[in-house]
């Protein structure tokens, strides 16, 4: 794979073969997976109508696996957030074509998520009840630490940070309240940093509290994350604090900082059946709007 004129990495086949991705689903025990492209893809630096052309080319492809694999995959589009019209024209064309969602990027081009220019793109998601997936990408200070793999490490966290805290001092969950979103790897470093997040809102309100004057920690349990932590005490940790409905399976499949073994960590929790199966399954349902009774008919 290249990212403009350098090689960014090398690619195997279950980037793109479905029937290989089912190979490999049928080895990991799972049974359905969320399929939406990588970030690299987003195309947020092109011309709109660019954009545009490549987010409808990428969603044709999700959209044609869906459809012939409708009970091992379902999808998230990708739009050109860098033109709400053009965004909500290819959100408003994903829900025709069969997915639930899309993913978009922590950032647009360095523009925080809570920017009133995407405002357009949230309420009619909102109103499609298409769910919104934000994914770490164009790390921030990525120059600074090149070495030692660091932007993934560091900046990835970091990024996913950045994403929740403009949503919510910017008031997108606010106005929005009904809008399903997730954030990729477990909400990165924000799950850790909440009581110094909710520490600078209370001791400088005049800079934190421009947009919006509700606490930071009323948010919690109102956007998901996934359980991609590799750790099952952070895991653990990022239950308790956000709650057992919001948190569900992630796995990063098919990359390096993906679980070698799908759920391997839920498993190690040692919760209950309950629990287990909120994590594992139920909680993604809920997040993309399928009904569970027909998901589990469909798969009789």
């Amino acid at each position: 794979m290249m990212k403009d004129d350098e090689f960014f990495r090398e690619i195997q086949s279950n980037c793109w073969d479905a029937d290989k991705r089912i190979e490999e689903c049928d080895h990991h025990h799972v049974d359905m997976q969320v399929l939406s492209t990588i970030p690299v893809m987003f195309h947020y630096w092109a011309k709109a109508e660019h954009a545009l052309d490549t987010s409808m080319f990428l969603n044709d492809h999700i959209a044609e696996i869906v459809e012939k694999y409708p009970t091992r995959f379902t999808g998230l589009g990708t739009v050109p957030m860098q033109s709400a019209k053009h965004a909500v024209k290819e959100l408003e064309r994903c829900k025709k074509i069969g997915l639930h969602g899309i993913e978009i990027g922590s950032n647009v081009n360095d523009e925080n998520l809570n920017e009133k220019n995407f405002f357009p793109i949230y309420e009619a998601a909102e109103a499609l009840g298409m769910s919104v997936f934000v994914h770490p990408w164009n790390m921030m200070g990525a120059k600074q630490m090149s070495k030692y793999w660091m932007p993934w490490l560091v900046g990835m966290p970091a990024e996913s940070s950045r994403a929740i805290c403009a949503m919510i001092f910017g008031g997108v969950f606010e106005r929005f309240p009904k809008l399903k979103v997730a954030f990729a790897h477990g909400g990165g470093s924000f799950p850790a940093t909440i009581g110094r997040i909710e520490q600078g809102y209370k001791v400088r309100p005049d800079l934190t509290a421009l947009d919006n004057d509700v606490s930071p920690r009323e948010y919690l349990g109102k956007f998901y994350v996934d359980s991609l932590t590799h750790d099952p005490q952070a895991l653990q940790f990022i239950i308790d604090l956000i709650g057992e409905d919001k948190v569900m399976l992630g796995t990063d499949y098919p990359f390096p900082l993906g679980e070698e073994n799908p759920g391997e960590v839920i498993y190690q929790l040692g919760c209950n059946h309950t629990i287990k199966e909120k994590l594992l399954f139920e909680n993604a349902l809920d997040w993309l709007g399928i009904d569970k009774t027909n998901f589990l008919a469909k798969r009789k």
